[in-house]
């Protein structure tokens, strides 16, 4: 019962100020919002809502705009003496109220009104919002502000903290073009496959469904890359290793890679790989480790800056590509095409 009138109390507070002609003027009222963190592993975060210059708050309803397919509610609390409504969250935005009980003056000064914590559902970044913010005082009078604040975090996979691509593999998960292992390891050096590589590149370029029989032989009607295969071949994007096997399970090797980049760019810009030209020189101690099919795609790729040795002074051509590096250099090739 106590419960159901301090409800009705915080109702009729809130409803009773959306008519009443405010008593005050809060104008000098600033508002802001910090986070716990920018990025975590376990992805619990907690936003704080500061003001400052408060005359009189004695109740409060504010809403938040997210992504509830990025996040949940764990709590909501604030350190104002009185009754708390459970957050609620209604589409994309969060509404949070609280209220003073009894007669009694309204908050004054600087406050941290409330505090809310957040745990991401996957890898990847969120933004939180304060929208708005009313501000009702101990004689029922209101005043609605809109904060217009922002915070960003990222939930990132715990075994790339380090890792020298941690930045441009959390910003292709952002664009969905890439997804973790699971929901916390990426495995940045593990081997891709070419089956996986032409996916990344029909996801980067957004390919629509390819049409035409499968010309591969040994890409199985059914498999998940059935599709892919077929889209990234209808755009020219790859070849067979040999006559009708494309050999999709293999390791790519970094030449194979640059090939196929410079097949997606000349896809993109509707450019002819003969027409493009080379103008730096590649210098590579390892140069004569390039096939030659593939020198000029080698070429090609470390002049548009698509892709580096493994050292300054290697290449590397036939060593197989790693799940960073495959990251990395779609990340320069979208760059490229803005």
């Amino acid at each position: 019962m106590k419960c159901k009138m301090i409800l009705a109390t915080l109702a009729c507070c809130l409803s009773l100020a959306l008519a009443a002609t405010p008593s005050y003027a809060e104008d000098t009222a600033k508002f802001q919002l910090g986070a716990s963190s920018a990025e975590s592993v376990n992805g619990e975060f907690t936003v704080t809502l500061k003001s400052q210059n408060i005359k009189d708050l004695y109740a409060f309803e504010v809403e938040l705009g997210i992504d509830p397919n990025k996040v949940e509610i764990i709590k909501a609390d604030t350190k104002i003496p009185g009754f708390s409504v459970s957050p609620m969250v209604e589409k994309n935005v969060v509404k949070f109220a609280h209220t003073k009980i009894g007669q009694v003056d309204g908050e004054k000064g600087n406050l941290d009104i409330a505090t809310i914590t957040f745990k991401a559902k996957k890898p990847g970044s969120t933004n939180i919002k304060w929208n708005s913010i009313k501000i009702v005082d101990h004689n029922l009078s209101s005043q609605s502000f809109t904060p217009n604040k922002s915070v960003r975090f990222t939930k990132i996979f715990s075994d790339i903290t380090k890792h020298w691509a941690k930045s441009d593999i959390m910003l292709m998960v952002d664009k969905n073009i890439v997804e973790g292992m699971n929901d916390d390891h990426f495995e940045p050096n593990t081997n891709v496959t070419r089956a996986q590589f032409a996916t990344l590149l029909t996801k980067a370029l957004n390919l629509q469904a390819g049409t035409g029989k499968n010309p591969f032989d040994d890409v199985r009607s059914g498999s998940w890359y059935e599709d892919t295969v077929k889209k990234a071949y209808a755009a020219g994007l790859i070849n067979g290793i040999a006559d009708n096997k494309f050999v999709p399970e293999k390791n790519i090797t970094r030449q194979e890679m640059t090939a196929m980049l410079i097949r997606a760019k000349a896809y993109a810009t509707g450019t002819k790989i003969e027409d493009m030209r080379v103008k730096g020189s590649t210098r590579f101690s390892d140069e004569a480790a390039v096939s030659e099919w593939a020198k000029k795609f080698v070429a090609l790729a470390v002049d548009f800056g698509f892709i580096n040795g493994r050292t300054e002074q290697k290449f590397a051509p036939q060593e197989h590509a790693s799940r960073a590096e495959a990251v990395v250099v779609l990340k320069r090739l979208t760059d490229g095409l803005k």
